[in-house]
């Protein structure tokens, strides 16, 4: 039997820190999947998300139905749980309501948004500062309007006309 030769050692290491490092690479893009992901009305918002929210490039993200841009500043992901009615803050962005995690918020900074009355829900995870979302929610809306809505956010004083 042969001894293996200095070449031979160094293609063997360089192959394991290629397949190491590309190892790392991809599961530096892999995002979780939302729990009803595989809604097939999932891979139709994907689909129509822009390439480019204001002030970030899509990424190349791994995972079903979802979607990132700038280095997973911001991420998408469609199959979310949806949202029962209840007091968090409620902005509407051309048609969609959007339902602001205000405990998350405060506690971690990040804004995370879900999508109310539509169905597959959407929840948008936002990093940057809180004054940017909105024009995001706008570039994202398209996307996500289609989705039939069936429940609307009701403000205080629309909730006194319902009871």
């Amino acid at each position: 039997m042969r001894k293996p030769t200095t070449r031979t050692w160094i293609s063997l290491t360089v192959a394991v820190v290629a397949v190491t490092g590309g190892l790392f690479y991809v599961d530096g893009h892999r995002v979780s999947a939302a729990p009803h992901a595989d809604d097939p009305k999932c891979d139709k918002v994907i689909s129509r998300l822009p390439d480019d929210i204001p002030g970030a490039s899509r990424d190349w993200a791994l995972g079903d139905g979802v979607a990132s841009w700038g280095g997973q500043k911001a991420v998408f992901r469609c199959g979310a749980e949806e949202l029962q009615p209840n007091v968090n803050l409620c902005v509407t962005a051309d048609g969609v309501d959007w339902v602001l995690d205000e405990a998350r918020l405060k506690r971690d900074g990040v804004s995370v948004l879900r999508t109310y009355g539509r169905s597959p829900a959407v929840e948008f995870t936002y990093s940057g500062p809180r004054e940017e979302v909105g024009g995001i929610l706008a570039a994202l809306d398209p996307a996500v309007k289609w989705i039939p809505q069936q429940r609307k956010c009701i403000g205080l004083d629309d909730a006194a006309t319902v009871l």
